[in-house]
């Protein structure tokens, strides 16, 4: 009978930890702060990296949270990693972006690279030849 309360407790410990947020994660390796260095672009023909001076700034938290020089009119939000797939959240009232998907979000694939990563978006108006942007971890 002993055993068969610790198998319950066991089963149970096992199923208690499972959740509702389906594959959406905090990603250990977004977590510091990025600098957008790189473009992928096409004018017209094949695309090519160029280099972007100033580029927008991301810090990604531990807790879900981010900050972002990308827009002036709203600088904070929340993020999640799904299936190699950023989400981002601008959590400003009255704050809408054409980036923005149906369901208000902003989305990327996602792919990293030794200490860079690249984001190719995924919602709003898409590039029509393409584009990604690379980030370089400070």
């Amino acid at each position: 009978m002993r055993k068969l309360v610790y198998l319950f407790i066991l089963v149970f410990s096992f199923l208690s930890c499972t959740s509702d947020d389906g594959d959406k994660t905090i990603d250990s390796e977004l977590i510091g702060t990025w600098k957008m260095t790189e473009a992928f672009i096409s004018s017209g023909g094949p695309q090519y990296w160029v280099d972007v001076e100033n580029g927008e700034d991301f810090e990604f938290f531990e807790n879900g949270m981010f900050s972002s020089t990308r827009f002036s009119e709203c600088t904070t939000g929340t993020f999640s990693v799904e299936q190699n797939k950023l989400v981002l959240q601008y959590n400003c009232n009255g704050f809408e972006s054409t980036s923005e998907n149906q369901d208000g979000f902003i989305t990327y694939d996602l792919k990293f690279e030794a200490d860079t990563f690249i984001a190719t978006p995924t919602s709003g108006p898409i590039c029509i030849e393409g584009c990604s942007y690379k980030y370089q971890k400070n």
